[in-house]
């Protein structure tokens, strides 16, 4: 029995260990392809600037049917303005943003 508590704690410490990783490299490619694409130039994290901030984006978007795929085209090709005046810019054409990455922007967005 003793061995078996041993084996289980070692795993979930592997677990850990090897999953620690993912995420940080997960959240340096979103911050990455943040600052590339320029983002922050109209949103924030929080508090609404000349664009929705992520979180707001998230509380309206989260649970809709289809608003990931929706925000990934408005990402990459831009689009009318759902907020305000302002309309959404295309991704920036140097580098591309490809099809993953608006993906891996969008959930990261709308974790928040």
């Amino acid at each position: 029995m003793k061995n078996v508590q041993t084996l289980s704690r070692g795993a979930v410490v592997l677990c850990v260990v090897l999953t620690a990783p993912a995420v940080a490299f997960a959240q340096f490619t979103v911050t990455g392809l943040i600052e590339q694409q320029h983002c922050m130039f109209c949103h924030t994290t929080d508090g609404a600037d000349l664009a929705p901030s992520f979180s707001q984006i998230a509380q309206r978007y989260r649970t809709s049917a289809g608003a990931s795929v929706m925000l990934e085209k408005k990402l990459l090709v831009g689009g009318k303005a759902h907020w305000g005046d302002i309309t959404m810019p295309a991704a920036d054409p140097v580098p591309p943003l490809s099809d993953a990455e608006a993906h891996t922007l969008i959930q990261w967005v709308l974790s928040r």
